[in-house]
């Protein structure tokens, strides 16, 4: 482990790695009480468009990323709000509309195109000073407000009538919630990718939710378990070669496996000692 560190490149990547672990499953909580998992995926797809955006005109793909999602983050809110439209139809029409939008943009990019594999399944290891000052500002923002926020935030998640009752801006908070969800993608997307930062955001949430009852235990697991997620991966991507993005998800996958297994044991154990002895 510690000769990883005399590798700058290997630095860089494992300070991207705790940013980023730490993040999504932060504002994973709130995506995954609120019943939208999915939205990470949604706004990822606009966050291609970005990308691929500023491929085009030789712009900071991280921050045209940013702004798109952000963009994108803001358009489910008012379809949802306004337009009538069910959260899952205002998902997909984000999937498609930011895919179809990336795919165009690529193909007037010309040899850029060949970088877009970065952003899709994630690049740790290229991540640059640069890039790494970038995400440490954004990835502090959303860390900031969700400290902030914490108690606004969770009574619009567990019950928008209640909390709209108690004097809570639920239309406001719920589009922060949006926003803070698009820029956690893009500062994830360097380190597992557009198409798999959805699982670091909803996969150790669903882990911890194994084994913890209340919505702070589950928060503050989620969130070392994104953190042990995503460094285990990194350093296990770099023993045994494979890509860290994919290494990432597959290991907090394997979280979910062992804390729901742990849960099932508890379960029937205390099943078993609930009976009464059979006779005979």
């Amino acid at each position: 482990m510690l000769e990883l560190l005399d590798y700058p490149f290997m630095r860089l990547a494992l300070a991207a790695a705790v940013i980023t672990g730490v993040t999504a499953p932060a504002i994973g909580t709130f995506l995954v009480q609120r019943r939208l998992a999915l939205l990470g995926d949604g706004i990822g797809h606009v966050a291609l468009t970005g990308v691929a955006l500023g491929l085009l005109t030789g712009t900071a793909p991280l921050l045209t990323a940013v702004v798109a999602a952000t963009l994108g983050a803001l358009a489910i809110e008012l379809l949802r709000t306004y337009a009538r439209t069910s959260g899952d139809v205002a998902l997909a029409m984000l999937f498609y509309g930011g895919l179809a939008g990336g795919v165009m943009l690529i193909n007037f990019a010309g040899d850029s195109a060949a970088k877009l594999n970065s952003y899709l399944f994630g690049s740790i290891v290229t991540v640059t000073s640069s890039d790494l000052i970038t995400v440490a500002i954004l990835g502090g923002l959303v860390l900031a407000v969700v400290l902030a926020a914490t108690p606004q935030l969770f009574a619009v998640c567990q019950d928008e009538d209640h909390a709209r009752v108690s004097g809570v801006p639920v239309r406001l908070y719920g589009i922060l919630i949006a926003v803070l969800a698009a820029v956690t993608i893009t500062v994830a997307m360097r380190t597992v990718g557009l198409l798999l930062v959805s699982a670091l955001m909803v996969v150790p949430v669903a882990a911890a939710q194994q084994v913890s009852r209340s919505f702070r235990g589950t928060h503050l697991l989620a969130i070392l378990l994104g953190l042990l997620a995503a460094v285990g991966g990194v350093v296990a991507s770099f023993e045994i070669d494979t890509q860290p993005g994919p290494t990432i998800v597959l290991m907090a996958l394997a979280f979910f496996a062992v804390l729901a297994g742990v849960r099932g044991v508890v379960a029937l154990t205390g099943r078993w000692r609930g009976r009464p002895l059979e006779s005979g």
